[in-house]
């Protein structure tokens, strides 16, 4: 995923900054739970990039790219489309969200890491959505999370790259009708 560069184990960053990026995320996945979607949006960075991959199961000796570009993606969202995607889910004709879906995002393993841009870091995260529809429906997503974070210049976070990597290859859900 291009704009995002990380520094691996070797760029630290202080305790004050993981925290403030980590309750940054945990405000996050609260906002999305909550359905707060508006608010939700106003965390993202006007030039969001939102990739979901479909993920492909290799056998180790076939080299080939588990994720790419030129395959399908869940997800290949910017701000406009994640606006739309939105406004949607508010209409009272979305007969998938009828009666809404109950959410559940589990933030954990939150790694920070320094890029070249004093006002950016790619964070490290693994994500658990759990999702209850009607009432005996239950879907669950794990995925792998790697955010591209940035301070606005009134000093505020937003997020300006979310790759997410899922770690089922076929979802059995009738709907992925959520933000991870």
């Amino acid at each position: 995923m291009s704009g995002i560069e990380g520094n691996a184990g070797t760029a630290r960053v202080d305790r004050d900054l993981a925290f403030e990026i980590e309750q940054f995320l945990y405000r996050e996945a609260r906002l999305l739970d909550e359905e707060r979607y508006d608010e939700w949006l106003t965390m993202m960075a006007p030039d969001i990039h939102y990739w979901m991959p479909g993920i492909q199961a290799r056998y180790r000796a076939d080299k080939g790219d588990v994720i790419s570009r030129t395959r399908m993606a869940f997800f290949d969202d910017d701000l406009d489309y994640l606006t739309k995607r939105v406004d949607r889910a508010k209409q009272t004709t979305a007969w998938a969200e009828d009666p809404p879906t109950r959410h559940f995002h589990m933030v954990g393993n939150v790694e920070v890491e320094r890029t070249d841009k004093p006002n950016e870091w790619v964070v490290h995260s693994l994500v658990h959505n759990l999702r209850h529809r009607n009432e005996a429906e239950q879907q669950t997503l794990t995925a792998r999370r790697q955010d591209l974070v940035r301070r606005g210049e009134s000093g505020e976070l937003k997020l300006a790259r979310r790759l997410i990597r899922l770690q089922q290859t076929v979802l059995q859900a009738k709907n992925i009708n959520t933000f991870l």
